[in-house]
């Protein structure tokens, strides 16, 4: 089949196109690309620099400033500047709960699990929407640099990234702008950039030891072949260079004797603070002091003290390099080589009891922050065919998936992954007492499933009458080397089960493949805004019937105006509802929420201690 490329631009077609690596990371993100000399090179535009932080800011227009200017708006705006979006990617508010306190911004909590959103001034994010913000910043740059429209990427991932945060990265891809070809995993990448796994005859074991600014992993991979094998994975993310800095910060409240208490309320201070903390951590590892101020704040700190206060997190990282082992049942021996990867390795210490650790000198010659985007540029080469001596095994030319509420197509197995594959998610009814599910498989790139090829239906049928959201629905694909697609629905409960087979590519020519691609791409925009509706709507809809269930149930343990108000607040979002704006009733959705949760704290208090009593009510 004839590749061809799109100059999103322009419109027009082009034959041939530069594919890129991004690494899209937390604290930093960047882009590479193949030179002419055949050597993989970090883009650096217009003396901006190689890293774009990844800090997107929105002024009172709604409009975005993303990388270095944003960042300076940490200190002015923090409310509306985002930083360390990857870690809410494909999350729900339950996931991050426990880490609100992390965040300058406002983190949605909608009381359910579904994905979390971010408010900045009266409008909504979600990390899909943040992260391509992120990646546009970075097509605009390669393409002012190279001088050449940039459609298409490779974007890595942690590998202990799931299906949901997996997706999520793609869709971000795509709503910028990028055909994204691959999701590769981190540690992949910067191997393939010390060039291990390039010799298809080369069988190597190797760790990877990832501590960038705000996640620390570290992977155990075996390559056989030329191909790469994830053996484990372990890590902290919530751990990292981050936390260094935030360790000198208290280091400097307590020998400054300041107001820890009054400091929390002053977002700029501490923000000035932390900044300087990170000044004083990169300083030290070239320096044995750093000495200077904030105003009458003394930030002085030597190297010997920087690192008995890093020393409790280095050791953290390590138990998690002894885990890995354990669950790749490896000894530190059979590791023949170890990578380090992420801005927070170039601390002289954390390369010491590394190389301690493992008994090993580790590979730190290329920088650090560029080894992942340096080797996902290489991916990036194997996929454009550039690599003769390269084995770039079969892949699905479509996504699969499947349909959900709403009409919207949910990925379950994305266009390019290798084949042979397997992929699942898990699913739930949104009805009480529902005891079928309608399993409708589609194939295609659009957000909804009226856009795709709908490939087969099925029900699952004899699910346990439960209340709407208790039965666990597991749903499988299985995608043969021979592309037969085998779709297994199974609920957890009771063990009922039902299964399909399938051949997805049947009757689809080159043209027509290429046609869903170009409408994809073309469309994205428009279908991520109707996807964002869509389950805005859901949501909306939700609370409102929880929270009038809720005063029906609980209306004894209210007054009246509280009672009346939240009516009030009911009433708002439903005509909020009746306009289908989604930003309109998302900030209805968390007014209302926002009211209630007192009182909805105070019947959940009565709750514990009637149950304490040995008596109950209902729920």
């Amino acid at each position: 089949m004839a590749k061809i490329s799109i100059n999103l631009a322009t419109g027009s077609l082009q034959q041939e196109e530069i594919i890129v690596g991004i690494d899209l990371g937390t604290t930093n993100s960047l882009v590479a690309f193949i030179n002419p000399d055949k050597n993989p090179q970090v883009i650096n535009d217009t003396g901006k620099g190689l890293l774009v932080p990844s800090v997107v800011h929105f002024n009172a227009k709604g409009d975005a400033l993303v990388g270095n200017e944003a960042k300076e708006f940490l200190i002015t705006d923090p409310a509306n500047t985002i930083f360390s979006v990857k870690r809410l990617l494909g999350r729900s508010y339950k996931d991050v709960a426990s880490h609100q306190d992390t965040f300058s911004y406002k983190i949605i909590d909608d009381e359910n699990d579904s994905l979390v959103k971010i408010k900045a001034g009266d409008k909504f994010y979600t990390p899909i929407e943040l992260s391509a913000e992120i990646l546009k910043e970075l097509k605009a740059r390669a393409e002012h640099a190279l001088k050449t429209p940039v459609n298409r990427a490779v974007i890595t991932v942690p590998a202990y990234f799931n299906d949901s945060q997996r997706q999520a990265t793609r869709d971000a891809g795509r709503l910028a702008g990028l055909d994204v070809l691959r999701i590769v995993n981190e540690p992949t990448a910067a191997s393939l950039a010390y060039g291990l796994g390039l010799d298809p005859n080369q069988q190597k074991t190797i760790a990877v030891y990832d501590l960038g600014g705000g996640t620390f992993d570290v992977s155990v991979l075996s390559i056989q072949n030329g191909i790469f094998e994830v053996l484990s994975t372990n890590g902290n993310t919530f751990l990292g260079g981050d936390d260094f800095d935030r360790s000198i910060v208290h280091y400097w409240i307590e020998k400054n004797k300041l107001d820890a208490a009054a400091l929390a309320q002053d977002s700029g201070l501490m923000q000035s603070l932390r900044l300087k903390a990170e000044e004083a951590k990169k300083a030290l590892s070239s320096q044995n002091l750093f000495n200077e101020q904030i105003g009458d704040i003394w930030c002085t700190l030597d190297k010997q003290t920087f690192e008995a206060l890093i020393a409790p997190k280095v050791a953290e990282t390590l138990n998690s390099c002894k885990q890995a082992l354990t669950d790749s049942k490896l000894t530190v021996a059979e590791i023949d080589e170890v990578v380090l990867v992420g801005g927070s390795t170039r601390t002289p210490y954390v390369k010491a009891q590394v190389a301690e650790f493992f008994g090993r000198t580790p590979h730190d010659q290329i920088n650090p922050d560029e080894v992942v985007a340096l080797g996902a540029a290489i991916q990036a080469d194997i996929l454009a065919g550039n690599r003769s001596d390269i084995l770039l095994l079969d892949v699905t030319p479509l996504s699969l998936g499947i349909e959900t509420m709403g009409g919207l197509m949910d990925v379950i197995i994305p266009r390019n992954a290798k084949v042979p594959t397997k992929a699942g998610r898990q699913y739930t009814t949104s009805i009480d007492g529902q005891v079928n599910m309608k399993i409708s498989v589609f194939q295609g790139e659009r957000d909804l499933v009226q856009e795709n090829r709908k490939l087969a239906e099925f029900d699952l049928k004899g699910i346990p009458a439960m209340p709407a959201g208790l039965p666990k629905v597991d749903i499988n694909f299985m995608l043969n080397a021979d592309g037969i697609l085998t779709v297994q629905a199974i609920e957890l409960r009771s063990g009922v089960k039902q299964e399909i087979d399938i051949t997805p590519s049947y009757g689809l020519s080159d043209d027509t493949v290429e046609k869903m691609l170009i409408d994809s791409i073309t469309h994205a925009k428009s279908d991520v805004a109707q996807r964002m509706l869509i389950e805005a709507r859901s949501e909306g809809e939700q609370l409102a019937y929880t929270a009038e269930r809720f005063i029906e149930k609980h209306g004894s343990f209210l007054t009246a105006e509280e009672i009346a108000d939240t009516k009030t607040h009911i009433e708002a979002l439903k005509q909020a509802l009746a306009k289908a704006e989604k930003d309109e009733i998302l900030k209805k959705a968390d007014e209302l929420n926002e009211f209630t949760r007192p009182f909805a704290e105070r019947v959940m208090d009565v709750a514990v201690s009637s149950a304490m009593k040995g008596k109950s009510i209902d729920k």
